[in-house]
């Protein structure tokens, strides 16, 4: 137990996220989860229930005179990003994460704190559990496998909750408020690896890029960070032109909706060009932190021993593999023409990895608008199609369309302006939010999204401003009270 934690205020809010840190939840693996939110609603004596998919629902009674108040729903997501240094002993299917404090911020030791979206669902318990706050009849949804499919809002049933106006507490900024987002879809590719054995005397080398920051695949791909697997991929392809230079095995980057951070590759390069591939490597390491020096100061580049591979990938296909990184487009493809710095288009290449007898190019895209996303979608698969990959493409998720008309945005902003005595942004997210997916079962659903400040979601630099959950407590409570 975090006894740091327990100091912090809200007190429930933080006494909740600790509670919620000690239980394992990656996507799609949410079950006890899932559980121990039912047994939560149900020892604070509320009505609970847990659909088929394993998304929670618990409701709350209006206080007395509120009766008659619009009711709410309060919705965050059980599934949290894994994702851990290299160096990092840890099982997210089995350990607690381990926090702490530094400063103004709460954060995980060489982890995924989980703040996104463990903090908004301890906002909602803290609300359920509070009998101070007056408020309307308040749902609390909870909903499985957000991060890598959106399952639990694709599967919600029409009718499951009874609210009409929805506060999505999975947004990373306060002082923001979202009223719209990108729609997105996932392309992956698979090829099966070819090898052939050496006919020449090599040394075996393990090439690795890494102290990459990364972080969210649409929140951060404007901000310029470079990604582990290009930046491995564009040293291979020089030093196979240069120096002969053989892969053995690549693996690069992990979750499709994170930066990639680190990567490595084992390979064989002939004796007589061991010292030339280690001044080269060297020299990639200097280059990429003059490159990145503002966003990823840290970038290093190494080089040591490894133990001689069996095989290598055959020539010609190994020449495939490497083109069809360097071509693969990743990063802002465009920015919106309505909005101002509003990334409108983006894609990521996610990773790279050996798996078995394939090697698998995972790569997710997104945009807010329709045409735009299926265009680059299209572009990413005919990049690997042109060597001969499967590719795959996911149904993907709908964007959410902005209503600045919201009765909800309307309170929101007094809400904030009672509060803080300013006015919030009114902004829509380059990022997946639940909300399109809701607004297809309950097309009149009112909803906006914000949250307490996070930094480095979806890596292990992840972050909680401490002092903004406070405020977002503010904020739901004055919400409330203004709610007619």
């Amino acid at each position: 137990m975090n006894e740091e934690m327990l100091r912090l205020k809200p007190e429930k809010v933080f006494h909740y996220f600790n509670e919620i840190t000690k239980i394992p939840r990656p996507s799609k693996k949410e079950e006890r989860m899932s559980l121990w939110l039912e047994e939560t609603g149900k020892k604070l004596g509320l009505p609970t229930k847990r659909d088929k998919i394993g998304n929670v629902l618990i409701s709350k009674p209006a206080t007395p005179g509120k009766e008659n108040v619009t009711p709410v729903v309060l919705q965050a997501h059980m599934d949290m990003v894994c994702e851990k240094n290299n160096d990092k002993a840890f099982d997210f299917e089995k350990d607690a994460i381990e926090t702490y404090i530094d400063g103004e911020w709460l954060k995980a030791k060489g982890t995924t704190l989980g703040a996104d979206d463990g903090i908004g669902i301890a906002l909602a318990l803290a609300v359920l559990d509070d009998d101070t706050l007056e408020h309307g009849p308040v749902e609390c949804l909870f909903t499985v496998d957000e991060e890598t499919g959106l399952t639990g809002a694709k599967n919600i049933e029409a009718g499951f909750m009874k609210g009409k106006m929805l506060l999505n507490l999975d947004s990373e900024d306060e002082g923001q408020i979202f009223i719209g987002c990108a729609g997105g879809k996932d392309t992956v590719a698979t090829l099966e690896c070819i090898y052939e054995d050496l006919d020449e005397e090599c040394d075996f080398f393990k090439v690795e890029v890494k102290g990459l920051l990364g972080g969210h695949s649409g929140d951060d791909i404007n901000k310029g960070r470079g990604n582990a697997v290009k930046l491995l991929a564009r040293i291979l392809w020089n030093a196979y032109s240069d120096f002969n230079l053989r892969i053995a095995d690549i693996q690069a980057g992990n979750l499709r909706n994170a930066i990639a951070r680190e990567g490595f590759a084992v390979v064989a390069v002939p004796k007589e060009f061991t010292d030339d591939l280690k001044k080269y490597v060297s020299l990639m390491e200097k280059t990429y932190r003059e490159e990145f020096h503002t966003t990823d100061p840290n970038v290093t580049v190494t080089m040591e021993s490894a133990p001689a591979a069996g095989k290598v990938f055959e020539e010609n296909f190994q020449i495939d593999v490497l083109n069809a990184i360097v071509v693969c487009p990743h990063g802002v493809v465009s920015m919106s023409q309505d909005i101002k710095d509003f990334v409108e288009t983006s894609t990521n290449l996610a990773s790279v990895k050996v798996e078995g007898d394939n090697i698998v190019f995972t790569t997710s895209q997104r945009s807010s608008v329709e045409s735009k996303k299926q265009a680059i979608v299209d572009k990413v698969s005919a990049t690997f199609w042109m060597v001969g990959a499967d590719v795959v493409n996911t149904d993907g998720y709908p964007g959410w369309n902005p209503n600045p008309n919201s009765e909800a945005l309307k309170l929101l902003v007094q809400a904030y302006n009672n509060v803080f005595h300013k006015d919030p942004l009114v902004l829509a997210i380059h990022a997946g939010l639940e909300c399109g997916l809701f607004s297809e079962k309950y097309p009149d659903m009112d909803m906006v999204s914000f949250g307490p400040t996070l930094r480095g979601v979806h890596s292990p630099d992840e972050k909680l401003e401490i002092k903004t959950v406070q405020m977002c407590w503010d904020l739901i409570a004055e919400f409330f009270r203004l709610l007619k």
